[in-house]
């Protein structure tokens, strides 16, 4: 082969790699929980999965441990500091109120229906009223019905009045006002600290944390309700510029392998983390007390709930939704 035509080859090659290197495009992704908690071991693996078979492979996802407090992930994504994140809405009061109907003490038993209902009712109720501007919305959940790990048993509700209790905000605050329980302010991560260290005397959480968390080691009672006493939003956000910057058949195929799917998926991990939170209580052997349907404890809770759901009602009265349909839409899709 001459030398011309070698160089001819050459450049050929070098033209090539040089395309497919511009060719792939890599999203950086943020993640604050434990590198053991399902949401990092499972759903991101996940995600990123998906991401890459939708795009062929042309779109990299690349997984960054987020160093600030989770309530600053969206101003990150905002400011494209990173290229896509998830996080808490109740982090970030008064920015995404409307939310707030998947937050709503007792509507919900399981994490994966409630997370396609609250997907549904986002895109048929909420997406006009712009919570989400600065960001590109690609999905949405919330974890399994929230629980009781306390360091002392709850027979009734008085024995809740005046415990300290850490909370991650949202509705769940609304309710804790009526039981007129302390509310430490902190992120779920922090649980374990606070126990630990007498802060508090209990975190509500989904009862998967009792392992992943490790909470069994300083909180040896869980006390279930037969729905949820609260629930919290997460939202996987993207920075519109990096989508747009896109190739536009991989931000559509990236679209398109989001949303409802994406919502579904996450709600089914946080939920199948229930099934493993209570084994692992069971092994341990924390005083787990599930309160029958029947019970006084959960009539009273039942009553005490009573009229939240107007509560969030009237406190969007001012984002232009009809707020009831909402709620009925929510209650409907589960």
């Amino acid at each position: 082969m001459t030398n011309l035509k070698l160089k001819v080859l050459g450049a050929a090659v070098g033209a090539a790699l040089s395309f497919n290197a511009m060719a792939e495009t890599t999203m950086r992704v943020a993640t604050w929980l434990p590198p053991t908690h399902p949401q990092n071991s499972v759903a991101m693996p996940a995600f990123a999965k998906a991401v890459e078979e939708a795009t062929e492979g042309r779109v990299k996802v690349v997984i960054e441990n987020f160093q600030g407090h989770p309530k600053t992930i969206y101003s990150s994504v905002e400011d494209g500091i990173i290229d896509a994140s998830w996080s808490v809405n109740a982090y970030t009061p008064g920015r995404f109120s409307l939310t707030g109907v998947a937050e709503i003490p007792g509507e919900t038993t399981n994490a994966e229906t409630a997370s396609v209902a609250l997907w549904k009712v986002q895109q048929e109720f909420f997406a006009d009223a712009n919570e989400y501007e600065g960001l590109e919305l690609l999905g949405m959940w919330v974890h399994a019905p929230g629980v009781m790990h306390t360091k002392f048993p709850v027979n009734s509700l008085d024995d809740l009045k005046g415990k300290k209790i850490r909370l991650g905000g949202g509705m769940v605050n609304d309710l804790a006002a009526r039981l007129e329980v302390t509310p430490v302010g902190g992120s779920a991560p922090s649980s374990y600290e606070k126990l630990q260290q007498g802060v508090v005397d209990g975190t509500f959480l989904p009862i998967g944390e009792h392992k992943f968390f490790k909470l069994s080691e300083v909180a040896n009672h869980l006390t279930v309700f037969p729905t949820a006493l609260y629930t919290t939003v997460f939202s996987f956000v993207a920075n519109p510029e990096f989508m747009e910057d896109l190739d536009p058949k991989d931000a559509a195929a990236i679209r398109a392998a989001m949303g409802e799917n994406l919502s579904r998926t996450q709600g089914k991990i946080w939920q199948d983390m229930d099934a493993i939170g209570m084994t692992h209580a069971q092994e341990v052997g924390t005083n787990i007390h599930m309160v029958d349907v029947y019970e006084k404890l959960a009539v009273d809770m039942k009553n005490t709930m009573k009229g939240l759901d107007k509560t969030w009602i009237e406190s969007v009265a001012d984002r232009g939704v009809d707020a009831e349909a909402a709620l009925a839409a929510f209650r409907s899709y589960q």
